[in-house]
């Protein structure tokens, strides 16, 4: 569960970023203090130091992308190893796809009314 003080470091961070501004525990404090939003002080460097290195920006554009999101593949028994890269994540989302595509589609008929008759 999220605290009042992570959700206000979250959203400071994000402020920060959007205006191409580097996210430092001194500027995500500022940003709290104008906001009148009181937080223990050691939130904002740790959310400064939990980014420093990570461009926000990919990681906001690439959520449910599936990038980092498997856990790597066992060896096949034949002591090859696994495609790098996840390579096998495209053919789950493919079957996914499939199956999604062959479920007949609910109609109003199937519900015994029809709203407008």
């Amino acid at each position: 569960m999220s605290t009042k003080a992570e959700l206000a470091c979250v959203y400071a961070s994000l402020i920060l970023v959007d205006d191409d501004v580097a996210v430092t525990g001194e500027k995500i404090s500022t940003i709290l203090k104008a906001a009148n939003v009181e937080v223990e002080p050691y939130w904002p460097g740790l959310f400064a130091k939990a980014l420093e290195g990570v461009n926000v920006k990919d990681l906001i554009t690439n959520i449910g992308s599936g990038v980092g999101g498997a856990p790597a593949a066992a060896a096949p028994a034949g002591g090859e190893a696994a495609p790098a890269g996840g390579e096998a994540a495209p053919a789950a989302e493919a079957k996914k796809e499939e199956k999604k595509e062959s479920e007949p589609e609910e109609s109003d008929d199937d519900l015994g009314f029809a709203l407008f008759e």
